[in-house]
């Protein structure tokens, strides 16, 4: 289980290296993460249902539960991504994450089965949140190892990862139906013991998938921690804030060829070019006059020209970041007002009146994405490429927009659906019978569940992509967690806009009796935000910049071959020593 970091040696030869990683590794993983996403969803696609009729909340409270208790699971992959990329490396935190999940998952088994009524609700919400713990140390190192098993110096291997994304996405999908197909079947028909029991035998499933690849992996170790680097290059560039690069510098730092030294030898050639953006961080990189008549560099003071752009790179994404946080919004009520939605009207299907439980109604929006990625992947892809020239067909940034477009269409769409089912039960005089199946198909709830297909399609898969491959190498872990979170923050979005609307409307707009509330107005309200929130995102996607690498330059090797013999020296006299 052990990672050692990488070796800085560049005399190692490709012969010598393992051969591993490549498709042959990475198809182990997304068979993880699809097995873990069919439990992961087997709990949140019907918690609602399980808060409402078993604990008795109302469905207001219930919804709020659910998205905090979804929001800190998609939030705390920042800690474990954390832990990953300063202290255990992303093998051994998938490994520790995987044993708390697995513990989780027993305790909520044990919760509905031998607790009893008395403790039920207090054990059953402890184990939920250990569960998130474990989430967050899992899901930000699955993606990101799983990409990392590809070598992104080969033009073949890299086409192949951003085919990657697309099936990663699509794995992910096949395991979040089985959820909404079986295990709620389960949980509504059979009952919630056997449901939840399959969830923890599905974890462990997925554990031992993992260890059987483990001969295949590429593994990297831990490197700096991500937030001690960007202390350093914050730091150094207040303290030389009066330092002009042109009057009183003596050049810039480039560090020593090598982007970091614990990084896959594939980057020691490779560096991030200069950019002109966010420039007051760029006097981190100055060496003043202190700088140059010092033997050993201070990493508080100077910092290579390769720590400053990735900090500027981590900083360049938080304003896409921000904007994005709308398109989660939509799968939000997807698994909490749609699905109270679909339990008032008519399920049932086929001959013997099968009824269909109403949070397997989210299996259609998977269906969408798992016949639309290899639609998009190998015909799509391939004809805009034609057309572009980019190997991913359309842009991260413009596949993201497509998505928070159909977002905001996604709840127009829901808020008329919502006047018609309000209309029908009028017309009927069942406004005041909150149980009352309505006389209308639940059919029309597909289209809105449709749109959500092709909001994950665009927009979550471009911002997967986005953070893997903006992110500096040695905070891949992080980006993952920075793409995670913005689920998770809109959930707590989501939980605060049903308080604020709640307190506003005296709960007339999100009452317990859905048929007199007015749900269709909340939905409005957010299709609003959705459209102004794309105007936004529009122009700060028009601002933003690629990250660009190039190849090291001999001349800057020239140029800071003086500085850095003085530090290598001073390393070997201290190593004697």
């Amino acid at each position: 289980m052990a990672e050692t970091r990488a070796p800085s040696n560049s005399s190692c030869s490709s012969d010598e290296r393992p051969s591993r990683g490549g498709w042959s590794a990475a198809i182990f993983i997304i068979f993880v993460e699809m097995v873990e996403r069919f439990a992961f969803f087997g709990l949140s696609g019907n918690l609602v249902t399980y808060l409402t009729n078993v604990l008795g909340e109302t469905t207001a409270a219930a919804a709020k539960n659910v998205n905090s208790w979804v929001g800190v699971s998609f939030v705390f992959p920042l800690v474990g991504a954390y832990i990953a990329d300063a202290y255990l490396g992303r093998f051994n935190t998938i490994f520790v994450s995987s044993i708390i999940y697995f513990l989780g998952m027993v305790l909520l088994t044990l919760s509905v089965s031998v607790i009893g009524m008395h403790s039920r609700k207090l054990v059953f919400f402890v184990s939920i949140y250990i569960l998130a713990i474990g989430e967050g140390g899992h899901k930000p190192c699955v993606q990101t190892f799983a990409a990392d098993q590809f070598d992104e110096t080969s033009p073949k291997e890299r086409m192949a990862k951003n085919s990657f994304f697309n099936w990663w996405y699509l794995g992910l999908i096949t395991g979040v139906v089985s959820a909404f197909v079986v295990v709620i079947y389960l949980q509504d028909n059979v009952g919630w013991t056997v449901g939840f029991g399959l969830l923890a035998v599905a974890i462990a499933m997925s554990f031992g998938i993992f260890l059987i690849g483990t001969k295949k992996y590429k593994k990297q170790g831990p490197l700096e921690s991500p937030f001690t680097m960007v202390a350093q290059v914050l730091v150094a560039a207040v303290r030389k804030r009066h330092v002009d690069e042109m009057r009183n510098g003596k050049g810039v730092y480039y560090g020593n060829k090598i982007l970091h030294g614990d990084l896959i030898l594939e980057a020691q050639t490779r560096e991030l070019a200069r950019t002109k953006y966010f420039r007051f961080l760029d006097k981190a990189m100055i060496i003043d006059e202190k700088d140059a008549s010092s033997n050993n560099r201070n990493p508080w003071r100077l910092c290579s020209l390769n720590q400053v752009e990735e900090i500027k790179l981590v900083l360049g994404l938080i304003p896409i970041w921000l904007t994005c946080l709308y398109f989660n919004l939509a799968p939000a009520q997807m698994s909490t007002f749609f699905t109270k939605q679909g339990s008032t009207m008519i399920r049932s299907l086929g001959p013997h009146h099968f009824t269909i439980p109403p949070a397997s109604l989210q299996c259609f929006s998977c269906f969408v994405v798992i016949v639309f990625i290899p639609i998009y992947d190998r015909f799509l892809v391939p004809l805009l490429r034609k057309f572009t020239g980019k190997p991913t067909g359309i842009t991260m940034l413009q596949r993201i927009g497509i998505g928070l477009f159909l977002s905001a269409l996604t709840m127009l769409v829901a808020a008329l659906v919502e006047s018609k089912r309000v209309g029908v039960g009028s017309d009927y005089n069942l406004l005041d019978n909150p149980k009352a199946i309505l006389p209308i198909r639940v059919w029309w709830l597909l289209p809105q569940y449709i749109l959500i297909g092709f909001v994950d399609a665009f927009s979550i898969v471009g911002l997967q992509h986005l953070c893997y491959d903006q992110m500096p190498e040695a905070m891949r872990s992080l980006g993952a967690a920075f793409y995670i979170s913005n689920a998770g923050v809109a959930n707590f979005i989501s939980s605060a806009l049903i308080s604020i609307v709640e307190a506003a409307s005296k709960k007339k707009w999100l009452g317990n009796n859905l048929n007199r509330s007015h749900l269709d107005y909340y939905y409005f309200m957010l299709a609003g935000i959705g459209f102004l929130n794309l105007v936004v995102y529009v122009v700060v996607a028009k601002r933003y910049v690629y990250k660009k690498v190039e190849e090291f330059d001999e001349r800057k090797e020239e140029d800071m071959r003086d500085f850095n013999g003085r530090t290598n020296h001073l390393d070997e006299e201290n190593a004697l020593g």
